[in-house]
């Protein structure tokens, strides 16, 4: 149960010249499309749901806000600059639109860790910190302009100084065991293990 409303925010980050062109968010993996298997589980959780393209044509089937980035510069970043601007709410989870596997148990521990004296809650693995799996506070807003207004981009960075709550690998591994939330496609590569993760088999 959610103590504070969240909005969800999908970024679709447009065209992929690895994909012929074609919006990473419409790759079709197990026969079901990315942002069909997102929509689902943000269908759930949100009530709010945001997607930030700049393509909006393209999305209009899908029952949820549609907004373009406000800088014209293409990073993820901006991405989320724009989703914090035009959210509601005072929290948001912003997720990727090329995760096909994205768990909701997972979405659920960030948004159970939601606490109003916090800024950003975020997934930290042996990997690394998950940045597009996370959830961002109003709050982050200006940081993140100001950032993109000195054409810096790197997320952790922009906003290192905000207050962040590290969520742990062995709190995620107690949702999602092989943390395939993170698995996100890039190359023709990752769209094949994908397809044998979607079967069943261990893509990795």
């Amino acid at each position: 149960m959610m103590t504070h409303p969240c909005t969800g925010v999908i970024l679709s980050g447009g065209l992929s010249t690895r994909f012929n062109g074609q919006n990473k968010a419409f790759i079709s993996v197990g026969g079901k499309r990315i942002l069909d298997r997102l929509y689902s589980i943000f269908s759930d959780l949100f009530d709010e749901i945001i997607l930030v393209t700049n393509d909006p044509m393209q999305f209009v089937e899908w029952d949820l806000t549609i907004v373009t980035d406000i800088f014209p510069v293409r990073s993820s970043l901006t991405g989320i600059h724009a989703g914090l601007f035009y959210m509601k709410n005072q929290f948001a989870f912003f997720s990727a639109c090329d995760t096909p596997f994205l768990e909701k148990g997972m979405v659920e521990v960030l948004l159970e860790n939601i606490d109003r004296n916090i800024d950003i809650i975020m997934p930290e693995t042996s990997a690394g910190m998950e940045p597009l799996c996370a959830i961002y506070s109003k709050r982050c807003l200006n940081t993140a302009e100001n950032h993109i207004k000195q054409n810096k981009f790197k997320i952790q960075r922009a906003l290192r100084n905000h207050r962040l709550k590290k969520i742990s690998e062995t709190v995620l591994r107690s949702k999602d065991p092989a943390l395939t939330s993170f698995f996100n496609i890039n190359t023709p590569e990752d769209l094949a293990t994908a397809e044998k993760i979607a079967a069943g088999g261990r893509g990795h």
